[in-house]
């Protein structure tokens, strides 16, 4: 891809102003794509990735908005065609961590959870479908976890909806895989995001200790994989799970 000219191509980043989200939408952004950044309500967060990529050569734009609701969704896609045109990739990266005991998960835990890291990437896929059939092409890519196979005690809710992100990949991408359209998943394990950097020098060694390759991955190490798969030359990929873990789902 050429890095110096747009591409006129349009791409929907959820969670797309932190951590891996940010580093995929400066990836698709420094190589000329135009984006529609979706967050949830850190403004500091939006306000400084707008700022770092102000001068392009691809187009961000910022919509605020709880995608859990269908409607929000709708508006998000519908709003991005409008602005510029088209839409070319959804990467389904938003995640939201509801952490309880399974026998304490409340009703309102469990249903945030499924709906944040489940529902809202049903639901942006299918209001996002309608402009990529109408083109006869589209890439959609959720971002999974390493949960989803290796479960993690007190997130059931969340293991739950990142596993169903893979059955729910594969069914979109049999309805269309004869309308130029792929639908995959990129599985990540242990990044260098907010959250990690916070943990105690003592858990990050642990945590460093479980991986095979001996460390965290990077953002951008993470983004390379999405940006593999967007990618035209990876029109024969899809149903897929790319897992990007340095190892770790392995096991010891």
């Amino acid at each position: 891809m050429n890095s110096n000219a747009t591409t006129n191509t349009v791409a929907i980043v959820t969670g797309g102003t932190r951590g891996i989200g940010a580093a995929i939408t400066e990836r698709l952004i420094r190589e000329g794509h135009h984006v529609a950044a979706a967050y949830a309500g850190n403004e500091a967060s939006a306000n400084a990735v707008k700022e770092k990529l102000k001068d392009g050569p691809g187009k961000l734009s910022l919509h605020r908005g709880n995608i859990a609701d269908r409607e929000v969704c709708r508006k998000l896609v519908a709003d991005t065609v409008a602005t510029y045109g088209r839409l070319d990739y959804l990467v389904c990266n938003a995640g939201l961590l509801v952490e309880n005991k399974p026998q304490a998960m409340t009703t309102d835990e469990w249903d945030t959870a499924i709906g944040v890291n489940l529902s809202a990437s049903f639901y942006l896929a299918q209001a996002a479908l309608e402009p990529m059939l109408a083109q006869g092409s589209g890439r959609i890519v959720f971002i999974g976890s390493i949960s989803a196979t290796m479960g993690v005690a007190a997130q059931a809710g969340y293991c739950a909806a990142k596993a169903g992100l893979e059955g729910l990949s594969r069914s979109l991408a049999r309805s269309v895989a004869r309308k130029g359209i792929t639908v995959n998943v990129v599985v990540p394990g242990v990044y260098e995001t907010d959250m990690t950097n916070s943990m105690s020098e003592k858990a990050q060694e642990v945590v460093r200790g479980l991986i095979p390759v001996g460390r965290r991955g990077k953002p951008e190490e993470l983004a390379h994989a999405v940006m593999f798969l967007l990618d035209p030359r990876a029109s024969y990929i899809t149903g897929s799970i790319v897992t990007a873990d340095g190892g770790i789902s392995m096991g010891d």
